[in-house]
C-alpha cells in the first residue's frame, strides 16, 4: 500500500489535462489496484483509495461508472464515500448495481436516496435484505405500484404502522398487491381485516383462492361478517313474486337469456332485473337483490362474469343500480378494468359462494 501516496500527483494530473480515454484507463488501474489487495486492506488504507476514486469519478463518462459500480458493489470494504456518491448518482445504470447490492450502505444513506430520486432507484432499493421503517415508509409513499409490490414481497424489510396502512389502501383495488400485503406473516391483525373490509369483493376472492387453508377460515369469518353488516344496512326485502313468476315462464319457454336480461334492465325494470340474474345464476332473489343495492359495482361483474356475460351487459345492470346515483365515468372505468381482471373461474366460485352459502362467504 505504500504506492498509494504517490498516486495522488498522478491523478492531479489527469484530472487537470488528461483525456477522457487517460482517466477511464486510471480509473481502471485503480480499481484493479484496489480489488487485488481489498482482503487485506485495513479502514485507512481503504480510505486513501476512497479519496482518490470519489475524485476521480466526477470527471469520468457513465460507463466507466457503471463499470466501476458493478465491480465495486458486492464488497463488504468497498469505499464508503464512493459507494454512497455512486448510489446517488443520477444515472440507474450507474446508481443501480450499488443499491441492490452494497452493505456499505446503510439505511440513512437508502432513505435520503429514496426521498430524492426516481422509481428506478426506488424500485433497485426495494429488493434489499433488511430494510427498516425509515426507508420502507418513503418507498410505499413514494413508489409506483411495481415499487409497492416490490417492497410488500420482500419479507425481510420492516414496515411501520402507517407504512402497512399506506400499503392497505393502495391494495384495497390490486389483487396482486392485495395477495403481497396479505401474506406478508408481520402484518398487524387489525390491518389484515381492514384490508379484507375494505377490499373489493374480486380483490377478496382473490386473497381467499391465494390463502394458506389455516387462513381461509379467518378470512371467511371476517367476509361473512362484512356481508352481514351489509345485509342488516339494506333496504326492507321487496315482493319479487310477480317478476319471478314472469321471468320462470320465460325460462320455460327457452327465451330467457343474456339478450333478456339486458333488455330488462335497458328499460329500468329492476325486479325483473333482479329476478332474471337469479333465476340465470341459480342465487336466490333476496342475495341478488341484496347484492344490487349494495354501494360496490362487483357483485353484478361476478354475476356476470361467472354466467359468461359481456361488459356491455354487465354495463347496462350497473347503470340500472345507478340510475338514481348519476353516472359516474370513473366507477364505470374501474368496473371495466375489474370486469377484465375476473376470471370466469374466480367468478362462478364465488357464485358458488353465494348459491349455498344465502350471500355470505361460508
Amino acid at each position: 500500500m505504500t504506492a498509494a501516496p504517490s498516486l495522488i500527483p498522478e491523478i492531479e494530473d489527469v484530472l487537470q489535462r488528461g483525456s477522457a480515454e487517460k482517466r477511464a484507463e486510471t480509473l481502471r488501474r485503480i480499481t484493479a489496484l484496489f480489488l487485488d489487495g481489498s482482503p487485506h486492506f485495513n479502514e485507512e488504507q481503504v480510505g486513501l483509495f476512497d479519496d482518490v476514486l470519489t475524485r476521480l469519478i466526477s470527471e469520468i463518462e457513465t460507463k466507466a461508472r457503471a463499470e466501476l459500480s458493478r465491480r465495486l458493489a458486492p464488497l463488504g470494504n468497498a469505499p464508503h464515500e464512493l459507494m454512497r456518491r455512486l448510489a446517488s448518482d443520477d444515472d440507474i445504470s450507474v446508481a443501480g448495481p450499488v443499491l441492490i447490492q452494497s452493505p456499505r450502505l446503510d439505511n440513512a444513506d437508502l432513505a435520503k436516496i429514496a426521498t430524492s430520486k426516481g422509481q428506478a432507484h426506488l424500485f433497485a432499493i426495494s429488493s434489499r435484505e433488511g430494510l427498516d421503517e425509515s426507508v420502507t415508509d418513503v418507498l410505499v409513499q413514494r413508489g409506483n405500484s411495481d415499487v409497492v409490490l416490490r417492497v410488500a414481497g420482500n419479507t425481510t424489510a420492516r414496515l411501520s404502522e402507517s407504512g402497512y396502512s399506506n400499503l392497505v389502501k393502495r391494495a384495497v383495488s390490486d389483487g396482486t398487491l392485495a395477495e403481497a400485503v396479505a401474506g406478508r406473516p408481520d402484518i398487524p391483525d387489525r390491518l389484515f381485516r381492514e384490508l379484507l373490509v375494505r377490499a373489493t369483493a374480486v380483490v377478496q376472492q382473490r386473497l381467499l383462492a391465494a390463502a394458506r387453508p389455516e387462513t381461509q377460515a379467518e378470512i371467511r369469518r371476517v367476509m361473512a361478517k362484512v356481508s352481514d353488516e351489509v345485509g342488516s344496512q339494506a333496504r326492507p326485502p321487496r315482493n319479487f313474486a310477480t317478476a319471478m313468476k314472469k321471468v320462470r315462464a320465460l325460462s320455460d319457454q327457452g327465451v330467457l337469456d343474456e339478450a333478456q336480461l339486458a333488455e330488462f334492465a335497458q328499460a329500468k325494470a329492476y325486479d325483473d332485473t333482479v329476478a332474471a340474474l337469479s333465476e340465470l345464476t341459480e342465487v336466490s332473489v333476496d342475495v341478488v337483490d341484496r347484492l344490487m343495492s349494495g354501494e360496490r359495482p362487483d357483485p353484478i361483474l361476478i354475476l356476470c362474469k361467472a354466467a359468461g356475460y359481456s361488459w356491455p351487459t354487465a354495463k347496462t345492470v350497473i347503470l340500472l343500480r345507478m340510475s338514481d346515483k348519476g353516472k359516474s365515468s370513473p366507477t364505470l372505468d374501474a368496473a371495466f378494468v375489474n370486469f377484465e381482471k375476473l376470471s370466469v373461474s374466480t367468478a362462478q366460485r364465488v357464485v358458488r359462494f353465494w348459491q349455498v352459502g344465502q350471500g355470505q362467504f361460508q
